[in-house]
């Protein structure tokens, strides 16, 4: 069976780039999102792929069964359900759009498979609940997972929210009821090492600076042997704690030692920041990023897109190998 696919909420394309690693027959009929710097590069990378640069609540229930499409990959704004969004969950107006969908999908009933990805806290949410109560209106069996990409044999820890849902047309033997699944049963082996996305002779503009560096303590600091790194955000690069990890081509020893040497002096002092800059620390670039959130070798930003932009396209963004391997299950 061939599917076709509506990608609400497209972004960069991370689902797109999930169905083509799934190996599934199908087609992306359609990509929406309202994100303009978003947009530009999925065109760039799905140049044949129709884009529609809209708000979802433009999409009318006749819209979307004129496309013929039985599937809606999805990844909806996270912010209402984190700590910086301040958790308002339905109350803030960034939900708008998937509570329109929530609402619609009574009247979609050629659409029989789901895929939505959010962050870690909507299961916690009302906004959930109205989605899950929803799809059991609908006559979808539903799964949901709470999943990290170290599980999926990359190096980076992301955990995220994930519901899969399809009509009640065969028996799925991928159901626990109303469990929560933390873990695949498939053996993805341990994370890859971190020196097979490190880029040679990367520029100087990406590291860390002095400013910055005041708060080495706080920083998690990555070597080429390192198998992990924290998830990437996209207030990467502007602020320290929880935005993501920095690299160093030294040793995890010299870090240590470099760091007690640092230690000695007041972490504001120009001699805690000069002892610190022994190490090059440096930010990981937006290629490398992309390789650690596992898009393809050929996926590439167009010149016009700054970095900034490209760090904050990719904390919006999703992990290529998890929902790829999620597709697989949904589509069994």
């Amino acid at each position: 069976m061939s599917y076709r696919i509506l990608e609400l909420y497209s972004g960069i394309g991370g689902m797109h780039c999930a169905w083509n690693g799934s190996g599934l027959d199908g087609e992306i009929i359609l990509a929406v999102d309202i994100n303009n710097v978003a947009n530009e590069v999925y065109k760039c990378n799905f140049p044949d792929t129709p884009l529609s640069n809209r708000n979802i609540q433009s999409l009318t229930a006749e819209y979307i069964k004129d496309l013929n499409v039985n599937t809606i990959l999805m990844s909806p704004p996270c912010q209402p359900f984190t700590r910086t969004g301040k958790y308002l969950d339905e109350s803030d107006t960034r939900t708008s759009s998937f509570l329109y969908l929530i609402e619609l999908l009574v009247h979609l009933d050629n659409i029989e498979y789901i895929l939505m990805e959010n962050v870690k806290g909507f299961e916690c949410s009302t906004v959930r609940n109205l989605f899950i109560n929803k799809l059991k209106e609908c006559n979808f069996d539903y799964q949901e997972f709470l999943l990290c990409p170290s599980s999926f044999g990359v190096p980076n820890s992301r955990l995220r929210y994930y519901c899969t849902a399809r009509r009640k047309i065969t028996e799925w033997h991928f159901r626990r009821k109303e469990e929560i699944i933390t873990s695949l049963p498939n053996d993805y082996g341990d994370p890859i090492a971190l020196r097979e996305v490190i880029e040679n002779n990367v520029p100087e503009k990406y590291l860390v600076s002095d400013k910055l560096l005041k708060r080495a303590n706080i920083m998690d600091i990555c070597c080429k042997d390192s198998t992990r790194s924290c998830c990437f955000t996209k207030a990467y690069t502007h602020y320290v704690e929880g935005t993501g990890s920095v690299y160093t081509d030294a040793s995890p020893e010299e870090v240590e030692d470099c760091l007690k040497s640092a230690n000695i002096f007041d972490y504001k002092s120009n001699e805690f920041v000069e002892t610190i800059k022994q190490l090059k620390l440096r930010f990981f670039t937006p290629n490398e990023v992309l390789s650690i959130m596992m898009f393809p070798k050929n996926y590439s930003f167009p010149e016009n897109i700054t970095t900034k932009q490209c760090y904050r396209l990719l904390g919006n963004s999703v992990n290529v190998k998890v929902i790829s391997e999620l597709l697989k299950i949904l589509f069994e």
